[in-house]
């Protein structure tokens, strides 16, 4: 079994700064890549950030664009995000997520929620 723990969440002033951590357990596995969502009460699960480990490149929410950057270890199975400049609008639960290797033609929908594994989530809450 394979478990995603987030951490780096808390209360911060607008424009202020977060990082993000989250690291896989568990049962060893190649990941394909890893990314971020969020989800604010009373509203739909948003697609943030995924890093690709088989492309080396990374995708970014158009409303975290400019403001947020997604790294990742694929050796440890570990993905970061660096939250910049935020914004009340930003506060929300943030889950990590995990997708497991399964071949090089095996494309993935990642913003749209495509992946095996996701964390229990960490608080961010920006204050005005």
């Amino acid at each position: 079994q394979v478990q995603l723990v987030e951490s780096g969440g808390g209360l911060v002033q607008a424009g202020g700064s977060l990082k993000l951590s989250c690291a896989a357990s568990g049962r060893t596995f190649r990941s394909s890549g890893m990314g971020w969502f969020r989800q604010a009460p009373g509203k739909e699960r948003e697609f943030v950030a995924h890093t690709s480990f088989t492309t080396g490149g990374t995708y970014l929410g158009d409303s975290v664009k400019g403001r947020f950057t997604i790294s990742g270890d694929n050796a440890k199975n570990m993905v970061y995000l660096q939250m910049n400049n935020l914004k009340p609008e930003d506060t929300a639960i943030y889950y990590c997520a995990a997708a497991e290797f399964r071949g090089p033609f095996h494309a993935r929908a990642f913003e749209n929620g495509d992946y095996d594994y996701w964390g229990q989530g960490t608080q961010v809450t920006v204050s005005s």
